[in-house]
């Protein structure tokens, strides 16, 4: 019998870019669907009390409620679905954001820098890619939280008697197209960038090292224990560094646009954090930490574990 040619080796694509990317986009959908009515609570703080805004006088004027206050307000007042109210634009932003994020973070480890031993990653090299990593995919993904903000204000400007400025996410996208140009879908991606990049500091970052630290320095194994462990200091992390640059973000996103497409309240984000200060006091760069704290833990708790355990099932090296 002639000799059997040798069997050529199938690529393994479970642990290719495009698995960890599809990976991180069905696990970031799974977190944000959960967790979403913390975001639309924390967005409706943000911009309460916003005094430099006279166009929307009816909005300056509504009571100040804190967090609780705010989600029954919106449970009595609008009805318990208007907690996941622009959830889609939320969902569609990570299938561009998320999956961006963890590729570029696993690109830029892996293929910029390299380990000087086994399991060991300086954190000033992963503090790198967090921030880079986290710049990047915000960058690319920020029309579409331009489109989310929105939408999460659209049942609180109906309460205070004001004309709806977008009835979906369709129309949120051609209004702004029509009115500043598809250069307009990138209104406060400065600040947007800004936090992303903080955010990813605090959970790419601080994720990897707790993990890595956990694994070298305890006899856990890596599990979910391990993970909830490394999650829970990634979402704390992540809360203090990101929401003074997330409070500027929703404010500069969610104000109105003059005739030219420009906005009739801040000049930009450096303009809106010092009005913010100047008007309200440095607290009010931290409105919304508590719910952002409270969504960033259990989002990063359930994204990674999803992630994680979706990762092991496919038989993929893990994070």
């Amino acid at each position: 019998m002639p000799p059997v040619p040798p069997q050529k080796e199938l690529p393994n694509y479970v642990d290719s870019i495009w698995c960890a990317y599809s990976v991180s986009v069905l696990a970031a959908w799974n977190s944000e669907f959960v967790t979403y009515p913390l975001d639309l609570v924390k967005t409706r703080l943000q911009i309460q009390g916003e005094i430099a805004n006279k166009k929307d006088a009816k909005l300056v004027k509504a009571p100040h409620r804190g967090m609780f206050r705010t989600t029954l307000g919106i449970i009595r007042e609008e009805g318990v679905p208007k907690l996941w109210q622009g959830v889609s634009a939320a969902l569609f932003r990570h299938m561009i954001y998320s999956g961006t994020r963890i590729v570029s973070y696993i690109t830029f480890k892996e293929r910029v820098f390299k380990k000087s031993k086994k399991d060991v990653f300086p954190i000033w090299q992963s503090a790198i890619c967090g921030v880079s990593a986290g710049a990047f995919a915000q960058f690319i993904a920020s029309p579409t939280d331009l489109l989310k903000v929105q939408l999460q204000m659209e049942g609180k400007r109906r309460l205070m008697g004001l004309p709806p400025r977008v009835t979906g996410l369709y129309d949120a996208f051609n209004k702004i197209v029509k009115t500043s140009g598809y250069r307009g879908l990138w209104k406060g991606s400065i600040p947007n960038v800004q936090r992303a990049a903080l955010v990813n500091l605090g959970d790419l970052t601080t994720y990897d090292t707790a993990k890595r630290f956990i694994l070298r320095n305890t006899s856990l194994e890596d599990n979910h224990f391990c993970h909830l462990l490394a999650s829970a200091c990634a979402g704390l992390v992540a809360a203090t560094l990101g929401t003074p640059a997330d409070v500027v973000k929703t404010r500069v996103m969610n104000q109105p646009l003059d005739e030219n497409g420009r906005g009739v309240i801040y000049k930009g984000s450096i303009d809106c954090l010092v009005s913010t200060i100047k008007n309200e006091g440095a607290i009010a760069l931290y409105k919304g930490f508590f719910p952002i704290w409270l969504r960033m833990a259990p989002w990063s708790l359930t994204f990674w574990i999803s992630y994680e355990e979706i990762l092991k099932t496919l038989g993929a090296k893990q994070f």
